[in-house]
């Protein structure tokens, strides 16, 4: 975690990847640098390096009759660090057309009653959020439309707007997988080779570029409610 001097404001940077060799490690570390480069100070939660457990539990639990209810003070750390953010970023592989467990159970635990909804005026209003998934659909693979529509549906209508974020968006990295992956007609599985050397870097390459070109977007972006 960083606390850097800035002059675009304060950027909460989230990574959800139980692998820090992994590609959406290395790709929120590139966001990181990114957003810094454009003048942001950047705090990295890495969730699982930062041992972060997403199970509900009795502490952190919504009470209905009490939304000013005391939660773990694991909680109300993490609290105060998305409500020092000026823009929040979740970078995460996707699984089931969703996020992983690790990033959902923040969501479940942190944004939490009386604290992210709840309330006439909503204490997350202004920020906004960027939600980067990797995906191991290919970039031409027709899943990959509907796979964006539902991510954004619950993402950013079903979480960032209803907790007042003045702006969501999801951006949707497919061909993160080595090996290119697809579904037939029939539902059956096809895996192509994994390609290597030259090809394999260049593969990276475009991935970075258009990560980077996500980001970019988002930051131009004005922000309009949903």
């Amino acid at each position: 975690m960083s606390h850097l001097e800035n002059t675009a404001g304060t950027a909460l940077v989230v990574m959800a990847h139980h692998r820090a060799d992994s590609l959406t490690a290395h790709t929120a570390r590139r966001t990181v640098a990114q957003l810094e480069d454009a003048g942001y100070g950047v705090d990295l939660l890495d969730l699982h390096a930062e041992g972060f457990d997403p199970r509900m539990n009795a502490a952190d639990q919504p009470d209905w009759g009490d939304r000013d209810k005391p939660y773990s003070d694991e909680v109300r750390a993490h609290m105060r660090r998305i409500l020092d953010a000026d823009l929040v970023v979740a970078v995460f592989p996707v699984y089931w057309q969703s996020v992983p467990a690790l990033l959902k159970g923040w969501i479940d635990r942190v944004w939490n009653y009386g604290f992210a909804y709840g309330r006439s005026k909503p204490r997350l209003a202004g920020k906004r959020m960027l939600w980067l998934g990797l995906a191991g659909a290919t970039s031409d693979d027709p899943i990959t439309e509907g796979m964006r529509a539902v991510l954004e549906t619950n993402l950013s209508e079903g979480i960032a707007y209803y907790c007042g974020f003045s702006h969501s968006s999801v951006a949707l990295l497919p061909d993160a997988e080595e090996r290119p992956q697809r579904l037939d007609a029939e539902g059956n599985l096809l895996v192509g080779d994994a390609v290597a050397g030259a090809e394999r870097e260049a593969q990276y390459a475009e991935f970075d570029r258009r990560a980077r070109k996500a980001v970019e977007g988002f930051l131009a972006a004005e922000p309009v409610a949903g």
